[in-house]
């Protein structure tokens, strides 16, 4: 048997999940037909989108946990440790049972290679939601909630038989895939649907909404839409939100005015699903979810967020705007050269007092220096990694203020690396 090391050396050898992408879903077929068709024991609920994948991930499991049932939960991508994709009733799989569905994946691939079935390995991505796949079987979980990778219709996802569908915000992202046009991405995205399968749909821009309607019509899908259960009111803090909703107060743990749509879209899928609601109140109420708009530090506060696109952007400007007006705020920003710098600079770097610009540990990532030439912040500087930059803040930020590490999810693990497992720590002041 591999490592956990090895196996995690090998997946990273198939290549970066975004540029190693192959679309398509022959591979995974044929190799979950080669495991037994692990899929087959589980009823799924399938969550695409743009932005508030993730979250609304984590509730709908939360959710589904607080109502006893045995919850199966995988997303993409990880933060620190690769386990952290593959959750069997809240818990991240251990790193012995991750590396032992790896060599099952694995060699079910070889076999198939060598009988000429398949003409490569696959990919980072096929592998890892085979193993999901695979563990969910093995601890018999009775649903899992399933969060697309890329797009949806050729999305290795995409093999499963959903009980429901679930579609949250979509919005410009990863267009060299999908498409330049929100109406080519949304298609991708309502590629998830299935035939007579409900599908929960989260507010849309119209020409996204106009998309789905139309392939959830050609599919017989029953359609609930978030935009026809708005909240009766709400209260946005600077750490989440109390939500009054279809006579249930929820109060939601993550942080950011966007996530009252992620949480009512949440509840409407449980509820869909036949979860109670007491069940529903507590579980979003207990959902978590690293990494987003996630405070991690006090006295200066810290804030991670891996607001990699425009969207996610806007949501994080929003919030600063809402709740960090008289704080001085400091970022930290580094990002991937695939990523739409000009949007992203025009929009949240302005709202920074002090901007420190640097590069995850990536081959892809954006040297700071290229970063910091599309932007005039007048206080703009660069640090060579994250240790480099949070040193800066360390020496110079004050108890009162505020620092964000924002940008490429790369670069919020490397944070949360550092900071969560307090090796890096901040004097008092």
């Amino acid at each position: 048997m591999k490592s956990y090391p090895d196996s995690v050396r090998f997946l990273y050898s198939l290549g970066n999940e975004i540029k190693a992408v192959k679309f398509g879903l022959d591979t995974i077929r044929r190799l979950l037909e080669e495991m037994g068709a692990p899929e087959r024991g589980c009823r799924f609920v399938h969550v695409a989108g743009t932005n508030g994948k993730g979250s609304t991930c984590a509730m709908i499991e939360s959710g589904l946990r607080a109502a006893g049932v045995k919850t199966g939960l995988f997303t993409s991508p990880h933060l620190v440790e690769p386990t952290e994709r593959i959750r069997i009733a809240g818990d991240a799989v251990s790193e012995e049972e991750f590396a032992r569905a790896f060599d099952v994946v694995h060699a079910s691939s070889e076999k198939l290679l060598a009988q000429g079935v398949i003409e490569s390995h696959p990919t980072y991505f096929e592998t890892v939601t085979a193993m999901g796949l695979l563990l969910f079987e093995k601890h018999s979980v009775e649903k899992a909630v399933l969060e697309v990778g890329l797009g949806g219709r050729l999305d290795a996802t995409n093999v499963v038989s959903p009980a429901l569908c679930v579609i949250t915000p979509v919005d410009y992202d990863h267009e060299s895939f999908l498409g330049a046009a929100i109406e080519s991405i949304t298609a991708e995205k309502a590629g998830i649907l299935k035939a007579g399968v409900p599908v929960v749909l989260a507010r849309q821009r119209p020409e996204a909404e106009t998309v789905i309607l139309r392939r959830a019509s050609e599919l017989d899908c029953r359609v609930i839409r978030a935009a026809d259960f708005p909240p009766d009111q709400y209260t946005d803090t600077a750490h989440g939100s109390v939500i009054g909703w279809q006579g249930l107060t929820l109060e939601c743990p993550l942080a950011g005015v966007h996530q009252v749509g992620n949480a009512v879209t949440a509840a409407l899928a449980l509820r869909e699903l036949g979860v109670d609601p007491a069940a529903i109140v507590g579980g979003i109420g207990a959902a978590r979810w690293p990494g987003r708009m996630e405070l991690v530090t006090a006295g200066p506060d810290i804030i991670l967020d891996g607001a990699h696109n425009p969207a996610g952007v806007r949501a994080l400007a929003e919030h600063i705007r809402r709740h960090y007006r008289q704080r001085k705020v400091w970022l930290i920003y580094g990002t991937m050269r695939d990523k739409s710098v000009g949007e992203i600079a025009d929009t949240l770097f302005p709202l920074a007092s002090e901007l420190i610009l640097t590069a995850p540990q990536s081959p892809r990532a954006l040297k700071p220096e290229s970063l910091l030439e599309v932007c005039s912040h007048p206080r703009g500087r660069t640090a060579a990694n994250l240790a480099a930059a949070l040193e800066l803040t360390r020496r110079e930020a004050g108890p009162e203020d505020v620092i964000f590490v924002s940008g490429s999810l790369f670069l919020v693990g490397e944070a949360r690396a550092l900071l969560v497992s307090a090796s890096l720590s901040y004097p008092s002041q």
